[in-house]
């Protein structure tokens, strides 16, 4: 069986090693890796797919994977990230997002035969404990001054933690244990983060089953945006997995849009492009800049590897037809995509010159009248330059729309 740890540094995704040449030698074999998955919200993010990559990649080496979302842990709430306790959700919101990240985990997991892969639900083991099982069989062997050292609760002592927080780490630990137990589980994964939570689940099963016990964690990078902020579900502009939160066309923008080395960083990340094929794209791609090689091919297998190829060849369209000014050819459903949210409703026809007004285009009819004496004003794909020219339904693209574009990129929406 190939090694997966060369192809994982190759790409950059792997921050820390429990002890690396110990994780090599395991995946040397057949093992069982798990990975948990919070259910704090509906729908997971870009952030999320990387550990789900990173399962992906483990499962088609050969290894089998569980996905184990946080029914249980999610009542908590993990204090890593956060500067203040968050606000516990109610049982039935939480069940609600258990089964959507469940579904959404089912896309892109091989879970045909459990011998590949497996989603399993704390909730089944932790749900049921009681308060006394938890301080007896595990709170024994977690000190209080061993728990205050890991950075995910250190950095939360001067704002203040519960102790509902606090014990989150022990829950995990939990996880993991369980996992070993019940499925020879081996290795963890998670995002750096995650790192003290990650290590006390390593530690518990050695504190159980003896110190000998195999057991190794590694925690993913945490990428991070262009302006430095990692992809998470609470920055604003979040890229979710799911289509209604998140279009396809929103996705292949993000990434065409991104910068030069990071479509680079990216492509390794995000992609399953094989390493010659990335290496070709870097080389074309850095000996034709401005060509934007590297974005292009980024979010066309992002969009492809998230939500199929029909979409990512829809998005991949939609761009290009944004790009070059084709907008006529465009469908009803295409336009709203595309440009709903700038969308203006109209109270009748208009001129030119109050159209531009009218949609934002211009702060005023003589700003209009410039743009417009410059060339510089296109409507529904085809250049305008007559102020007085009218506009009203039976100029309008499916009968109600009207695109206006203002000088290369500038887009907005009339609707009669």
């Amino acid at each position: 069986m190939e090694n997966i740890v060369d192809d994982l540094n190759y790409r950059g995704l792997i921050e820390q090693y429990s002890n690396e040449e110990a994780v090599r030698k395991l995946l040397s074999a057949k093992q069982t890796i798990y990975c948990g998955f919070d259910p704090s919200a509906s729908s997971m993010h870009i952030g999320n797919f990387v550990m789900i990559s990173i399962l992906m990649r483990l499962q088609r080496a050969g290894h089998r994977i569980i996905a184990v979302v946080g029914g249980a842990t999610g009542m908590i709430g993990d204090p890593s990230g956060k500067s203040k306790e968050r606000n516990l959700q109610g049982k039935e919101t939480l069940e609600a997002n258990t089964q959507s990240i469940k579904s959404q985990l089912e896309r892109f997991l091989d879970l045909s035969d459990p011998d590949k892969g497996l989603i399993v639900n704390n909730y089944d083991w932790l749900g049921s404990m009681g308060t006394i099982d938890f301080l007896r069989d595990y709170g024994k062997y977690f000190p209080i001054n061993y728990m205050l050292s890991k950075e995910i609760v250190a950095s939360r002592l001067e704002a203040g933690i519960s102790f509902t927080e606090f014990s989150y780490q022990i829950l995990q630990s939990i996880d993991f244990l369980t996992l070993n137990k019940k499925y020879g589980c081996k290795i963890q994964i998670g995002g750096n983060d995650q790192w003290g939570n990650l290590t006390s689940g390593m530690e518990l099963i050695r504190k159980v089953e003896g110190e000998n016990a195999e057991c190794e964690v590694m925690t993913a990078h945490l990428i991070t945006r262009a302006d430095g902020k990692k992809f998470g579900k609470s920055e604003e502009g979040a890229l979710f997995l799911d289509p209604k939160l998140t279009s396809p066309y929103r996705l292949y923008q993000y990434f065409i849009n991104c910068a030069d080395d990071d479509a680079i960083k990216y492509i390794k990340v995000f992609t399953f492009l094989p390493h010659e094929e990335i290496e070709a794209v870097a080389k074309d791609h850095y000996g034709h800049p401005g060509s934007r090689i590297a974005q292009k091919k980024l979010a066309y297998e992002v969009t492809k590897e998230i939500h199929g190829q029909e979409e990512a060849d829809e998005a991949r369209k939609m761009s290009e037809v944004l790009f070059k000014g084709e907008v006529a050819i465009l469908s009803e459903k295409e336009i709203e995509e595309l440009l709903g949210s700038l969308k203006v409703k109209l109270d009748g026809e208009k001129n030119l010159v109050d159209l531009l007004v009218a949609v934002g285009a211009a702060q005023s009819k003589t700003q209009a009248r410039t743009f417009i004496q410059q060339n510089g004003v296109v409507v529904n794909g085809e250049s305008a330059t007559d102020p007085n020219k009218v506009y009203g339904t039976e100029d309008a693209l499916c009968g109600k729309y009207i695109i206006v574009r203002r000088g290369k990129k500038n887009y907005y929406l009339a609707e009669i």
